[in-house]
């Protein structure tokens, strides 16, 4: 009896929430309650309009719709004589919102964060969203490791139907690891596991890289980057069985475990290439990595097969795909590999799309690129055609992609994507180096002159050493082919008396003409032409030997000279190398036309080679050579120096060689210098590509044998050095920092253990 009473009385209660009434022909529609919301809005989500006919239905589907907007609170229907009165109760809107001991953020980056989650000023207010939003506030917290905040929310009340929410923060302190604990380990030891992570306990940089912070992205790498660990040293079952991270009562450290089954290791017993062999299978044969024998990796397994793939793509065969299938003897635990090959269709370019160049135009951009369209797909192509971009300077980003064209199957579009950055300039800069003290300097360039690649720039630069004004024009393709043509005007000044040369003062005022022939990708001759005058200054403390060759040639001389060049560049990476060679010769003859009669001659070469993934190995080697012909002599101005930041660094600047009797450096006629450098990442940093280190030995020395006691045979007369650098390429210009130690100095040497440059100078 009970139980049919309270069914009653719920269904009573239902019936008078659904607005129960007879049907009635709707007179007129009337809406009471709204403060902020069109009297519209409420109509256009009725489903009757004047004349029809309001049912119990329409009135419930009438509230559904109304509630569903979430502009209301509540929401009444009633009947006035055929008039529909319409009754809602509107949500406040969000007029302010404030935040109260927030730091570790910045207010628009939550303002954003909030936006996504419903909750922004001008909006409907809705408490169940406000929860959320705390929520996500403290997800931002969490992910920087601090597990103590707190959010505490204010909702405050204001006029017309407004409220103001307030959100204090209490962000806590931020939760630190305290040890990372790998269990069930055998065949290597826990620190060398450790290395392979992100994640440490803190340290003196981890301040800087928040790598003692934990965060479940940075775990799940480093877990990954175990696994690739042990899968590249042949244990092939290795599992992670479970992962616990824990935190302590007070939320300040975080305890990280992580159990593991090792397994066995596997070795490979064979590899075999199956497939159809489009190109010849000794030649994919040679791209295998893994060889038998050897223990199993999967990094050389991947790198094999991707070999294969872009092996392939260099013949048209952009979709190739090697797949390796597995052999797994558990018994024996050996592994062996079918690297099953099917090379796909062979596809053409179709056409080539440029995209983001607003200044530059298309065929400045198209000279570059060494794929054609109508030609067969070419990898190795593209990737030079997207570092010949890079070489340009004119954009601060290149993509090439491909897509297959619609309704074919042999042809492909490739879109060139460039991202321009400003090529011209007016540029002002402040420098300072050990060797020139302050530069003040400047520059009128524009080096994608009107989009057509073309180089155009006026300089100055103003030190104590050095003083240059010049204008300065290039075309990088004065034919279809690639030679360039430029000329130079110019004027210098160079200063002597402020370094530890002997004194005396040039000034060069000159002009020049230059061609370069490019020979093959990484190799390109120049040959130039150049006129220029030369006024010389000397003091009666200067050499006799410069006194002379002014009393013998006059205070001012002019000279035309020829010069030849080649260069060999197949650097990876301008900024950042890691692998590569660049060798430079360079040669200039004076004609017996004017006043000079001499020759100079230099090589260099520089070879980096990537040692391991953090170091890499740099070796620098420098000849030079220089003299007189027809009873000329090499002008003394034009001689070889060393010592400094660019040869033997912990000596002063250009201080090593021959000096006159007062002390001061007279270069020389000859001049050697060897560097042997391994460079390697800040620790902590290993992957900002904007800060390096290195360790080197410096060797070097210069020569005259004109001179009494000069004999380039002789090896005691070489210096040595020893140090540390530092470089940044800072947002203000490059700078290095060098600590040396010279290893032979000898009385008179002039030691500069510190030194340095800063600024670029333009």
């Amino acid at each position: 009896m009970r139980k049919h009473l309270l069914a009653a009385l719920v269904c009573a209660l239902l019936a008078r929430g659904a607005w129960a009434f007879d049907p009635f022909t709707v007179r007129d529609i009337r809406v009471e309650g709204i403060q902020r919301v069109e009297a519209g809005t409420v109509f256009s989500y009725l489903p009757v309009k004047v004349g029809e006919t309001m049912t119990e239905a329409k009135a419930q589907e009438a509230i559904r719709a109304l509630f569903a907007t979430g502009l209301f609170r509540d929401v009444r229907l009633e009947n006035e004589r055929g008039v529909l009165v319409v009754i809602v109760d509107e949500r406040p809107a969000i007029a302010q919102i404030d935040f109260v001991g927030m730091q570790n953020f910045k207010e628009e980056d939550v303002r954003k964060a909030l936006r996504e989650a419903g909750i922004a000023e001008g909006r409907t207010f809705d408490r169940a969203t406000l929860e959320i939003a705390e929520q996500e506030i403290k997800k931002q917290y969490l992910s920087q490791g601090r597990y103590g905040v707190t959010v505490t929310t204010t909702v405050t009340p204001l006029d017309r139907n407004r409220v103001g929410i307030n959100f204090t923060i209490d962000e806590g302190d931020v939760a630190k690891i305290a040890a990372i604990n790998i269990v069930g380990n055998r065949a290597f030891p826990e620190s060398e596991l450790l290395k392979q992570f992100t994640l440490t306990t803190p340290g003196w940089i981890t301040w800087y890289t928040k790598n003692d912070q934990y965060s479940r992205q940075k775990l799940a790498a480093d877990l990954e980057g175990l696994r690739s660990f042990y899968l590249n040293r042949g244990y092939l079952d290795f599992n992670i069985d479970s992962t616990q991270v824990s935190i302590t009562p007070d939320k300040r450290d975080i305890y990280i475990t992580i159990n593991i089954t090792e397994g066995e290791r596997y070795t490979v017993s064979g590899v075999k290439l199956a497939g159809e062999f489009v190109v010849p299978q000794a030649e994919l044969e040679r791209l295998v990595q893994i060889r038998p024998g050897e223990p199993f990796s999967r990094a050389k397994l991947a790198d094999t097969t991707k070999a294969i793939n872009e092996r392939l793509g260099n013949d048209g065969y952009a979709f190739a795909n090697a797949n390796a299938v597995p052999d797994v003897d558990k018994e024996n635990r050996t592994v062996s590999f079918v690297i099953n090959i099917d090379p796909g269709r062979r596809v053409y370019v179709r056409r080539i799309n440029i995209v983001g160049n607003t200044r530059t135009r298309d065929e400045v951009i198209r000279r570059e690129l060494r794929q054609l369209e109508s030609a067969f797909y070419d990898g190795q192509k593209l990737q030079a055609s997207k570092r010949r971009l890079d070489r340009t300077g004119y954009f601060s980003e290149t993509a090439l992609e491909t897509e297959p064209v619609a309704g074919t199957t042999d042809q492909v579009d490739v879109t060139v994507r460039v991202k321009e950055k400003p090529t011209g300039n007016v540029l002002f800069g402040v420098g300072y180096s050990s060797a020139d003290g302050l530069i003040l300097s400047g520059s009128v360039a524009q080096t994608n002159f009107l989009g057509t690649g073309k180089v155009v720039q006026a300089q100055v630069s103003s030190g104590s050493v050095n003083r240059v004004y010049g204008l300065f024009y290039t075309n990088p393709y004065f034919t279809v082919d690639g030679v360039s043509a430029g000329f130079d005007v110019f004027n210098r000044r160079f200063d002597a008396t402020t370094l530890s040369l002997a004194p005396y003062i040039s000034t060069t005022t000159g002009a020049g003409v230059r061609f370069g022939y490019p020979v093959t990708e990484v190799d390109r001759l120049g040959f130039g032409l150049q006129y220029e005058q030369v006024s010389l200054q000397t003091f009666q403390n200067s050499p006799p030997a410069y006194i002379n060759y002014v009393n013998q040639f006059g205070e001012t001389s002019d000279g035309v000279a020829t010069t030849a060049s080649w260069i060999h560049d197949s650097r990876d990476s301008a900024v950042w190398t890691t692998r590569g060679i660049v060798s430079r010769a360079i040669g200039e003859v004076t004609l017996p036309v004017l006043d000079y009669r001499y020759y100079k001659a230099s090589y260099q070469l520089q070879w980096w080679y990537p040692i391991t993934s953090f170091f890499t190995l740099l070796l620098n080697g420098e000849l030079g050579w220089g003299g007189g012909y027809s009873n000329g002599a090499l002008p003394f101005y034009k001689n070889f120096y060393a010592g400094g930041v660019s040869s033997v660094r912990g000596f002063q600047q250009s201080s090593l060689g021959p000096r006159d009797a007062q002390g001061g450096v007279l270069g020389g006629i000859r001049r050697a210098v060897g560097n042997v450098e391994v460079l390697f990442p800040m620790p902590g940093l290993t992957q900002e590509r904007s800060v390096r280190l290195s360790a080197y030995f410096d060797i070097g020395q210069v020569w005259n044998p004109d001179l009494p006691g000069q004999n380039l045979s002789d090896i005691g007369g070489f210096r040595y050095s020893v140090g540390l650098s530092f470089g940044w390429n800072s947002p203000f210009g490059p700078l290095r920092l060098f600590i040396s130690q010279p290893l032979n100095e000898q009385n008179g040497d002039k030691i500069q253990r510190f030194q340095f440059t800063f600024g670029q100078q333009f």
